[in-house]
């Protein structure tokens, strides 16, 4: 499924003294199966953004376009279109709010007139994505991990099918090892399901690994739109926006200062691992 933004503004409290742009022109088009990352500092109109491509902001001006079709043309199915392009919020607890995980994953594909048995199969199926068991079924979504928590609010979604995944922050608050399961798992998705995946992050590290292009928004604008390797180059730029690079390319950066030939590419541990390992045996680079 792809999503297109053309000349796409949105103001905030328009017509009065607080007059605000939160988008300001920004134009892209996401192809379907794609990992993108969208980062850039507090404020710069990151959520503002997401919650256009699903219909729950209308642009001040300009157009989306959903498998080529204009989302705020008359008549144009809103519903429909926010089953096919899912939108998980920072906080899951804002997203649960049923006595139990499996009635909560439930909610979404029952709004959708399914019959039970295929309901039920759907939440089954989108737990099992999220490496959510039977055990986990009958307990309240409220008594769980952050983790977990995180997790019954991606299979929510999931349960509907999309096929566009949005995923606002969806590690924040947890710690490494839940971090890393999450992403892993979100990537496994896109790779074995083709589902569209856009993470808006602030871990330069995650965004490298995870994502084939980064979108960079500063002020409401489109600063930088293109794979990770090409978009980490302009770091000192970032760092005038707010944002950095991947500690690695400083480490790179660093290295090749100092007359060491390392490939000033790399933007991930595993890269460098390889390139330094490479160096150290005399081989060539990986």
């Amino acid at each position: 499924m792809g999503i297109k933004a053309v000349n796409l503004n949105y103001i905030y409290g328009q017509g009065t003294a607080f007059e605000q742009y939160a988008l300001k022109n920004v134009n892209f088009e996401i192809r379907d199966g794609e990992f993108v990352g969208l980062i850039g500092h507090t404020g710069s109109g990151k959520s503002t953004l997401i919650q256009h491509l699903n219909g729950l902001l209308k642009a001040t001006s300009g157009e989306i376009y959903v498998n080529g079709e204009n989302i705020y043309a008359p008549g144009y199915d809103m519903r429909a279109l926010r089953s096919k392009v899912g939108l998980v919020f920072q906080y899951p607890e804002h997203q649960l709010f049923e006595v139990d995980v499996f009635s909560d994953v439930c909610f979404g594909p029952k709004n959708q007139g399914l019959s039970k048995a295929e309901i039920e199969g759907r939440a089954k199926e989108a737990l099992a994505l999220v490496g959510l068991d039977e055990s986990f079924y009958s307990q309240s979504p409220f008594e769980l991990s952050g983790g977990q928590k995180r997790r019954v609010a991606i299979a929510g979604v999931l349960a509907m099918e999309p096929q566009v995944l949005i995923l606002d922050e969806p590690t924040a608050g947890l710690d490494p090892r839940g971090r890393d399961e999450i992403l892993d798992q979100i990537d496994r998705l896109h790779r074995e399901k083709g589902i569209t995946i856009i993470l808006v992050s602030h871990s330069m590290e995650d965004v490298a690994k995870y994502a084939d292009r980064l979108l960079v928004m500063n002020h409401g604008e489109k600063l930088f739109d293109g794979p990770p390797k090409e978009v980490f180059k302009h770091y000192k730029e970032l760092e005038e926006v707010g944002l950095a690079a991947p500690q690695i390319t400083y480490i790179v950066q660093d290295l090749r200062s100092r007359g060491i030939d390392i490939d000033d590419n790399i933007t991930t541990i595993a890269e460098a691992k390889n390139a330094i390992l490479a160096l150290l045996s005399g081989g060539e680079k990986k």
